[in-house]
Parts: structure tokens; sequence; C-alpha cells
């Protein structure tokens, strides 16, 4: 084609792999700014609601290296989850109390930049059918409940409460300052996302799940 319109010379530039100059400056820091412009992305609008060309002006950087470098958005949606749970794993040891964990899971909930309101789209979203992604989560979950289990046969918690009933319980607790930031604010009068908020609010779920998972004095 000799002759083509603003339009299709538009698209074919979108379509072009990025030239070498754009590969070489320094791809690290622009793969971590693209993952940071996606998590503010997708915690405003969700998977579906995100769009590529706005995480590429959130980055400042050329559309197509998310394509480059993490095959569109579902493979950048995948990598932030992938990182959101390297960081868990990093911050959560098993040799925590149940307690300390959740006091943990409050304040990972509450930082924007760790997957509350991501978890909270997802779910919006969930239609009943598991993806490979899914599956792989259900067994790292079933992983948790067992943990869960050993501790209530170690005698750490009360093993008359269904381990995956308060696995749920403590996921949803801590998540609850991203999920509902406008009851945060009208129940303690400050943003959910302030520090002290968020440990004034981590130390009080803690303590309830530790009376959760003690057995009453004198009950065998």
């Amino acid at each position: 084609m000799l002759f083509m319109t603003k339009e299709e010379k538009a698209a074919k530039a979108r379509r072009r792999a990025p030239a070498p100059h754009e590969r070489q400056r320094d791809p690290e820091r622009t793969k971590a700014r693209i993952l940071e412009a996606a998590i503010e992305e997708f915690s405003a609008k969700g998977v579906a609601g995100a769009r590529v060309s706005e995480i590429a002006a959130r980055a400042g950087v050329n559309q197509q290296l998310i394509a480059y470098y993490f095959n569109g958005k579902e493979g950048l949606y995948h990598e932030v989850g992938r990182r959101w749970r390297a960081r868990e794993a990093e911050a959560i040891s098993e040799d925590m109390s149940f307690p300390e964990m959740i006091k943990h899971y409050v304040r990972m909930g509450a930082d924007p930049k760790l997957g509350g309101r991501l978890l909270a789209w997802e779910g919006l979203g969930y239609t009943g059918e598991d993806s490979e992604e899914d599956r792989e989560r259900n067994e790292r979950l079933r992983q948790e409940v067992e943990q869960i289990r050993e501790r209530q046969r170690a005698g750490e918690l009360d093993d008359r409460i269904d381990a995956a009933a308060l696995m749920l319980i403590g996921m949803s607790a801590g998540n609850a300052l991203a999920v509902y930031p406008q009851l945060a604010r009208g129940l303690f009068g400050a943003d959910g996302g302030s520090a002290e908020v968020v440990e004034h609010y981590a130390e009080q779920v803690a303590y309830l799940i530790g009376l959760l998972g003690r057995r009453p004095a004198g009950e065998a």
C-alpha cells in the first residue's frame, strides 16, 4: 500500500515492536514504573475497566512496551499478582501467631500497592469459572487452611472453629479498610488508609481473632 491514512499510520505504529533504544533504557526501571502504574489503574477500575493506554500514560512509556515486557494487560495483571504474593510470603512467616499474621494482613490489605482493592474487584467480576490462576490460588488456600488445622492440633487455636471459615473471616477483616473506605471514615472519623487507623484496626482485629481462637477455660 503506497498511501495510508493518518489512522492507518497510527495503527501501524502501535503494532510495531519498541525500537532498540527504547528497550535499552534501563528495562528494570521501566518495568517497575509500568507495574506501579498498573497497580494504580487496576485498583481504581479493576481489570475489566483498566486501559493499557492509561497505564502507559501513567508510567510515561510507549504503550508497546507493555506488550513487549508483559504480553498485554492480562500478563501485566498476572505479574502484579505474582509480586503481591511474593511480598506477602516475605512479610508473613509460619512461626507467627495467628493474630500477628492477621495484623500483617490488615496492613497489607490497606496498602493500595498491595492488592486489597484488586482482590475486591476480582471478586465482583468472578463468574464461577476457574482459570489456571484461580486453581493455583485455590491450592494455596487449601495449604493455608491446613496450616490453621495444624495450629488447632497444636492447641494454639480452638479446634471447634472450622479452619476454612476462620481463614475467610481473617482475610475479609484484613481487607475491610480497602474494600469499605467510606465505612472506615464514618466509623473512625479519619481516612481508613491513615497509619493511625490502620494500626488501631489491626490491633483490634488481632485481639478479636485471638478471642475466637481461644477455647474457654475449663472446657475440654
